[in-house]
Order: structure tokens, then sequence, then C-alpha cells
């Protein structure tokens, strides 16, 4: 019998079913660690590192002292926390879970897996001002159209160190810039050795915004040569249809090689990045794209051809309608340590079929997915949720490879050209003197690239607004989809 993947979670909720009965009729979790219970429930159920945590062992929650170890734990957070392998939080140097998380609303989850939230439309990274400092600074990568920044006087390159008249630190830039609506940015400049507030400042208002990913589209023609140039931010599914639209003018404008620019998208929806895959190809459709591995417990129940259900492949519609794929052999992908998940995905699955030149830095190396949880019968869906809290997680449920079975790149994909972005040169988005865009015209026409000048530091980096704004460096299912069709 041909399984789908719908069939794969029918199987963790069969599990799942199993144990609820065995909490009911043994040690039933009383009321108040009835969000604990489901933090261990889930996580128990589909955390990849299942095995590797001792409290999460099969049958743990039928010890006599198991309610008394969720009482432990006044917040669920820190139980939720405690259960995961080696988190950064307290493995900084070494840690295996860098990308699991809990949230106590799913609905600004759901909104965030969208690509909606509080913004003000300004997309910045913060970086310490030099290695070792607790001081920061912020730069504008870019500004999101129709957002409140976008009717403002602050553009890309332009850097901050202070947030209504207060230094920006490591220990304040979340209460600065997370917890408040409204802020102003104390604007500086760079003069050679540090930075100096320069007197302007810009007041921001966030709003509910919802960020279409494609930044940038459009035709640059160099020689015989016509360019499309996409820059894409996040993988929306949302967007999947504006994307094949998208291609579709740059099909129709006869394009011969494309720059793909994920220089700031930080992932997403797993069947976008497949689409995504499918639209610069064309010529593999049905063919395996990636495989996917879950925890001990899961894979054990699996066949031979339940694994072969697992892998996801190349598609050549949305919902019947067509694909506007472009049938390329040679990809041109720009990169920086943001470029994270779903869009490793893009660089990684394409890599066994045709030519994919990086531009510009090594990856963020996320290799793992995750899906939302709910407390929930299902855990997957809504469906009888628990009407006394909001509470659902994003654990890491999967370990995602290539067609070639290759999927171990957690130090990152490393570029064919380096190249790395200097605040003092980041140059204007889509034009052809941008230093990134530029190296990757050059390595197409074969002409030589404009040399790049720099004055200022590599800074450290620190983070950036989407993962302060909730995005995080995400590859998860939107939905349950068949394994085909997607």
């Amino acid at each position: 019998m041909k399984t789908t993947f719908k069939s794969i979670l029918l199987l963790f909720l069969f599990a799942f079913s199993l144990q609820s009965c065995e909490d009911q009729d043994d040690i039933a979790a009383p009321a108040d660690t009835q969000i604990n219970n489901f933090i261990w429930r889930g996580l128990n159920e589909v955390y990849l590192w299942q095995a590797d945590v001792p409290n999460l062992a099969d049958g743990r929650n039928l010890q006599p002292d198991f309610n008394q170890f969720l009482k432990g734990y006044s917040k669920p957070e820190d139980l939720f926390e405690d259960l995961l392998y080696k988190p950064e939080s307290k493995y900084p140097n070494d840690a295996i879970d860098r990308f699991s998380w809990i949230v106590d609303d799913y609905t600004v989850l759901e909104q965030e897996l969208s690509g909606v939230t509080k913004n003000n439309g300004v997309d910045f990274r913060l970086s310490r001002v030099a290695a070792g400092s607790n001081d920061v600074v912020g730069y504008v990568r870019y500004i999101i159209p129709n957002s409140d920044a976008s009717t403002k006087a602050i553009k890309r390159g332009d850097l901050f160190t202070s947030v209504n008249g207060v230094k920006l630190t490591v220990s304040n830039y979340q209460e600065l810039l997370l917890n408040s609506d409204n802020y102003t940015l104390n604007l500086a400049d760079y003069n050679g050795s540090g930075y100096v507030l320069n007197g302007k400042s810009v007041a921001l208002t966030k709003t509910v915004l919802e960020e279409n990913p494609i930044l940038i589209n459009k035709v640059i023609t160099s020689g015989s040569h016509k360019i499309g140039y996409l820059m894409y931010n996040g993988f929306y599914p949302g967007y999947d249809d504006k994307l094949n639209q998208a291609f579709g003018e740059l099909k129709a404008q006869g394009v011969t090689d494309l720059v793909l620019d994920l220089r700031y998208n930080g992932g997403g929806a797993i069947t976008s990045s497949i689409r995504l895959s499918s639209m610069i190809t064309g010529q593999f459709d049905d063919q395996v794209f990636a495989k996917t591995q879950f925890n001990t417990k899961l894979m054990k129940e699996f066949t031979a051809e339940d694994l072969e259900d697992l892998n996801y492949r190349f598609v050549n519609n949305i919902d019947g309608k067509a694909l506007n794929s472009l049938n390329l052999n040679t990809v041109y992908i720009i990169t920086t340590e943001s470029t994270a998940s779903a869009s490793e995905l893009v660089i990684n699955g394409l890599k066994p079929y045709i030519n994919v030149v990086q531009i510009g830095e090594t990856t963020t190396g996320k290799n793992v997915g995750s899906y939302t949880i709910y407390d929930s019968e299902t855990l997957f869906s809504k469906k009888g949720i628990n009407p006394n809290h909001k509470y659902a997680m994003q654990p890491l449920v999967l370990k995602i490879s290539n067609s070639v079975g290759f999927g171990d790149y957690t130090q990152g994909l490393q570029p064919t050209y380096q190249q790395t972005e200097y605040i003092d040169t980041f140059g204007v988005l889509g034009e052809t003197s941008e230093p990134l865009l530029s190296l990757a015209i050059s390595k197409i026409t074969g002409s030589a690239a404009k040399r790049i000048l720099t004055s200022g530091p590599e800074l450290p980096y620190l983070t950036d607004s989407k993962i302060i704004n909730g995005l995080r460096h995400g590859m998860y299912f939107q939905t349950a989809p068949p394994v085909k069709g997607l």
C-alpha cells in the first residue's frame, strides 16, 4: 500500500493515542500540569533526538515521580528547554539543537510562519562592535515596502547604536527592540575607529505587517546574457502563486541565466522550497529532491516502501496550475550567514542535478525541520484543542538530505566564490554595482568583477530582525500534504 505523508502522521497519532490512554489509565496528569504534560507527550512522540534525552524515554510518564517531575517546572518554557538535546542556551559552543522553540500563543506562531509580524519595516542585523564586546551596533539591510519605515528617512546601510537614547548592548537589545511597538533609532556613523552618534534619529511604529518575500524581480542585460535577478526573503506558502508569476515574467523575457538572492532568507515551508527549485529547473519532475529521517522510534516503524515515500520530489504544478519553469542547468545563488534552512535545502537539493554557483558567505547550517505541535487530539492540528491554554511547540522532528544522501552541513554550505558583505560597501540591492550581484554577473559573463575596497570592520554577528520578530531560521511542514503533488 502506497504510504503518503498523511499516513505517517496517522502513525504518529496512533502512537500518541496509545500513550494518552496509558496516561489516563495509570497516572493521570493533574490540571495544574496539563501544559507541561502536553510538552512531554509531544516531544516524546516526535522530537528528533527523543532517544538521547533520558527524561523523554518511553515509560517515563508511568513512573511514580512523573507528576512531581512536571510540577517542578513553574514555567513551561523551562521544562521545554530542559527536554531538548544540548540546546544552544546551555551549550553555546557545541549545541546540537539550535532551532526548536515554544510559544504561549499559537495564533502568533501561525502568523509568524506565514510572514505576518508586528513590524515597523526595518530589516536589520545586530552585531557586536568587536569580538568580545558587549556593545552592539545595528545596520539596516533593507526596508520592507508599505511599512512605517518606508515612509521615513531611513535606508539600507544606515547604522544605529542607541534606541530611545539608550546605548544598545548584548543584555538590553531585546527589551529595547522587542518589547515596544514604538521606538526611536539613534543613527550613527563609523569614523574609522568606532561608531559615533550623528545627531539623526528616526521614530518608528510597528504595525501588523505581511511581508511579500519577493523584494526584487528584474532582468539585467549584459552582452548576450539576459540575467534574471530575484531577491527572495522568505518561504511563505501564501506567496507561492506570486513566486510562480514572477518566474513567468522572467520566462516571458527570455532569461538565459538566474541569480537567486537568498542572502537574508532564513527559511520557511519545505513545500515552497521544492516549488522554487522546480521553477528553476523543470526537467526533473517527480525525481527525488530530498530525503527525510525522523526519530529512531518512528523510523523503526517504516518499511522500505514507506522510506521511499518519505522522499520529497520535484513538482510541475501548484494545486493544478503549471509551474513557469526555466529549465536551467546552472543557477547562481547569493548567500550570507543569515541564509538558512529552506534556503539551504534549495542549494543542497539542486546540487545533484544542476550546477549551483554559490556567491557570498557561508550559510547558517540548518539541515533539520520542524512541525507545529498543538495540545490537541491530533497533535498536528487544532482539532479538539485544549481550550485552557494556547501553548504550541515548534520542535525539530526531521533531518533532511539531498537525493544522494548528503545532509551533513551543520557548519554551513560554503560559497563557490567568497565575498563578505561590509557595511561601507553595501550598495543598492538589485543594482549591478552591488558587490555580491556584481560578482555573480562577472561569473556569468566572464567579465571582471568590480574591485571592492573596504574600510569598515567585519562585525561579529549577534542576531537579526527576523529572529527578533519571531520568524527565526525555519524549515517546516505548513500542512500535512501527500508526498507527491504537494
